[in-house]
């Protein structure tokens, strides 16, 4: 338990690096990533725990800071993990992570290792809250660059003795885990509660020996166009805009503009950008020009799997070759079919419904050892 109340700590300011011995990252040009690496590269991204590609030791050792010319040891290009990393350039400037494992990265990132006291994730998410706090006084043009950084000022909170509280943020961070765990534990429960499905059915449920076949995505469903609300138009709100994303649901921004695309129980596609990809939203949403409306009047559970059969033949399309309207109806997908040869509503239903049961089940089971 905490003995100190948070309003009540004693704050000390201290250069980085007094706390921290700040290293330059390395890469100017990215190594080759792959689907089989398992070293983590990280750039300047707000995102993806600052990861935007995995690459091989192999493949690490062979390439050179800068894709060409003298190459470095394999040492000088491999960070040590349980370090705090934090973006110094871009858009993304200001942004920490903390990092477990090993990894490499560009030379936008600074690797920060604590000095006298041995980090953990507890204390590395404390302090990386009080290094975002530095990302306003940054910019692309006033990039935090170690030399940088090392100057620059950060608040923590210190004994009496006037040396930063280890024990505190550790002791802080815990309890405030704990009490999110418990949380998301209610949370799960209930949406197991919600999860109408008679589980002695479950044997029944097998769709390797469901029969399949082709529709037309305009035979199951109404398809719209989406209409674009430029970044002059739009107002800051809590309705969310749906463009041409790869993540985030293929939302784009939270804006409270309202126009004839505002709708719910509907599934988008992307006919631009990130070609392909489709998302369900069960909440009131707007959609730009890039991406397409489905209505399928249906409920979640096949709304979901419908999203999944179209993102999956989202490899046919791409910048120079849209998802337009036209082509977007003659797309066929596979679906279970029942005896009549339709689509198996109720089987698909129960399918997602069997899946979403087993997966929570299972966050549920995590969730539960981590709080005893």
């Amino acid at each position: 338990m905490i003995n100190k109340d948070f309003l009540d700590l004693i704050w000390k300011e201290f250069y980085f690096d007094q706390i921290f011995e700040v290293e330059n990252g390395f890469y100017n040009k990215k190594p080759e990533c792959s689907n089989s690496g398992r070293i983590p590269f990280l750039g300047a991204t707000s995102s993806d725990n600052g990861i935007t590609g995995f690459s091989s030791l192999e493949i690490i050792e062979k390439a050179s800071k800068n894709g060409h010319g003298k190459n470095h040891s394999l040492e000088e290009k491999i960070f040590e993990g349980n370090c705090i990393t934090v973006t110094n350039n871009g858009t993304s400037m200001g942004y920490a992570y903390y990092q477990k494992n090993e990894f490499t990265c560009s030379h936008d990132i600074n690797p920060l290792y604590l000095k006298d006291h041995e980090l953990n994730r507890y204390i590395a998410s404390f302090l990386i809250v009080l290094i975002e706090k530095q990302k306003i006084r940054f910019e692309y043009s006033r990039k935090w660059r170690p030399e940088r950084m090392k100057k620059s000022k950060i608040l923590i909170p210190v004994t009496d003795e006037g040396i930063p509280d280890w024990i505190f943020m550790e002791s802080y961070m815990k309890e405030k885990e704990k009490f999110l765990l418990r949380k998301y534990k209610s949370y799960l429960e209930e949406k197991l509660n919600q999860i109408n499905i008679n589980k002695g059915e479950w044997d029944g449920i097998d769709i390797s020996s469901k029969k399949w076949s082709e529709f037309f995505i305009s035979d199951i469903g109404e398809i719209d166009s989406g209409k674009d609300i430029y970044a002059t138009e739009r107002l800051k709100g809590d309705i969310p805009y749906i463009t041409a994303k790869s993540k985030d649901n293929g939302v784009g921004h939270f804006i409270r503009n309202e126009n004839n695309t505002l709708e719910s129980n509907c599934i988008s596609v992307n006919r631009n950008g990130s070609v392909g990809y489709a998302f369900y939203h069960p909440y009131k949403a707007l959609y730009s020009n890039d991406c397409r409306k489905i209505r399928l009047n249906r409920n979640k559970h096949i709304s979901l799997f419908i999203a999944n059969q179209i993102t999956s033949q989202r490899g046919k399309y791409g910048y120079g070759y849209k998802m337009g309207t036209g082509r977007l109806k003659r797309q066929k997908i596979m679906l279970p079919i029942d005896d009549n040869n339709n689509p198996d509503w109720e089987f698909i239903e129960s399918y997602m419904k069997k899946l979403e049961y087993e997966k929570i089940s299972k966050y549920l089971n995590y969730i539960e050892n981590r709080v005893k």
